[in-house]
């Protein structure tokens, strides 16, 4: 068998698409353990294949399949170290998010994502946006198997991704200015932002940047980049579609735009959002700034996937944040353990100074995770939710005495009781 799929592999070369495609689509299935080892043969020969025919490949087809079998492949660490040294790739998979026309940007996201978790990533802070010269020679929306016809379009709908495809450069520089005029880490960010519901392309949203975004911030050059303020030149309407002027020397904070995705739809939104918010908290130097500047105002982000529809006495919740405040009956907490663990975290992070753990009191945070607790069962939450009380504690704070007892509502009777390193693969 083993001879068999090395000899396939070797097809990853063949000059007739027909041959290409027919071994892409039966490698797939192998390109994750135990089989990733075929990948490796004749010096990462195979890995050379792939990326030439991600680069070069008019066949969308087999661009996708491709896609698929090196996002698959990152599992493996010397083929992660291999690819995420390239950056002439990770250029390349930047600028194709860029094509709003791409109907594989998703999976050029994933790959994007994937290659994050090397420090090399930040040779991303180099790019600026490329111009798109060539357009895809996509498969005709007529052919039964194509991403359009998957996705139900209607046809003045395929007529407008057609259009979207002749015109790649005029599209892409609508959204993101001129070629070489920003940088190509802020042109991502506003895809994330502003494609998320298919508004740029329709065949993408763009979730898996959250990732991305997220293992960008574990490394200093990352977390920087997110926390320091930038001038913006232009912002997109999506309705008019067009650029349109924003206030001169108007200061936008990179973090600020990702913080209306904590209570996404999409749980990979949600994930990646919240890692990289705490990822950002590290730098305790910024914490100051991400409280207490109203063009952030990170707080509230952080608790209200925090918040669920239980009453709470209105004393506490007039000392909430505004917008914790009468919170209507069908609000509903963030459902997954491991995102209300993260911002539980996030808010440990920021108990670090006095000042802020002070401000947190003021700001009756204990009574979110008092009701948090009360509500949810999961172990590892409810572990992070009683040692974030011992820190508010830390201080003596005279309406928390006993942190064992956080499961008792104070407002009750007293005698009633009471990864990151995962890479993203295609199964």
């Amino acid at each position: 068998m083993s001879s068999e799929l090395i000899e396939l592999v070797g097809f990853l070369h063949a000059p007739q698409p027909n041959v290409l495609s027919i071994a892409l689509e039966n490698l797939v299935g192998f390109s994750q353990a135990p089989y990733i080892h075929i990948f490796k043969t004749n010096d990462f020969q195979p890995i050379k294949d792939l990326k030439h025919l991600i680069r070069n490949q008019r066949s969308i087809t087999i661009v996708k399949n491709a896609l698929t079998i090196l996002i698959n492949l990152c599992d493996d660490s010397s083929i992660l170290e291999d690819l995420s040294a390239d950056e002439s790739l990770i250029q390349f998979v930047s600028n194709s998010i860029l094509d709003l026309s791409n109907p594989a940007a998703d999976l050029f996201c994933m790959l994007l994502a994937n290659l994050a978790k090397r420090d090399t990533i930040n040779a991303i802070f180099k790019f600026k946006r490329k111009a798109l010269n060539e357009k895809f020679s996509i498969i005709k929306s007529t052919d039964p198997n194509s991403s359009e016809k998957a996705l139900g379009f209607g046809e003045d709908e395929l007529e407008n991704i057609e259009k979207a495809r002749n015109n790649r450069e005029e599209a892409s520089a609508k959204v993101f200015g001129l070629p070489g005029e920003r940088d190509i880490i802020d042109c991502l960010l506003d895809c994330f932002v502003k494609g998320h519901d298919r508004a740029l392309n329709a065949l993408a949203k763009f979730d898996y940047l959250a990732f991305f975004f997220s293992d960008l911030s574990r490394f200093k050059e990352g977390r920087m980049h997110f926390i320091t303020p930038k001038f913006e030149k232009a912002e997109y309407d999506v309705v008019k579609k067009e650029l349109l002027p924003v206030e001169t020397g108007e200061e936008v904070y990179p973090i600020s735009k990702l913080l209306v995705f904590s209570e996404s739809p999409s749980k990979i939104r949600r994930e990646g959002v919240a890692s990289t918010i705490k990822n950002c908290l590290f730098d305790v130097s910024c914490h100051y700034t991400l409280i207490f500047n109203p063009s952030i105002n990170i707080l509230p982000y952080i608790l209200l996937p925090l918040a669920g529809p239980e009453d709470i006495a209105e004393d506490e919740m007039l000392e909430l944040p505004d917008e914790l405040q009468f919170l209507p009956p069908e609000k509903k907490r963030e459902s997954e353990p491991a995102i209300l663990t993260t911002y539980i975290e996030c808010l440990m992070l920021l108990s670090t100074t006095k000042d802020i753990r002070q401000y947190l009191r003021d700001k009756s945070v204990y009574s979110i995770i008092r009701q948090l607790h009360l509500s949810v069962a999961n172990e590892e939450v409810q572990e992070v939710a009683e040692r974030l009380v011992n820190v508010l504690m830390r201080d003596d704070h005279p309406e928390i005495q006993d942190p064992e007892n956080i499961d008792k509502d104070p407002n009750e009777d007293e005698d009633e009781d009471e990864d990151e390193d995962k890479i993203v693969e295609i199964l």
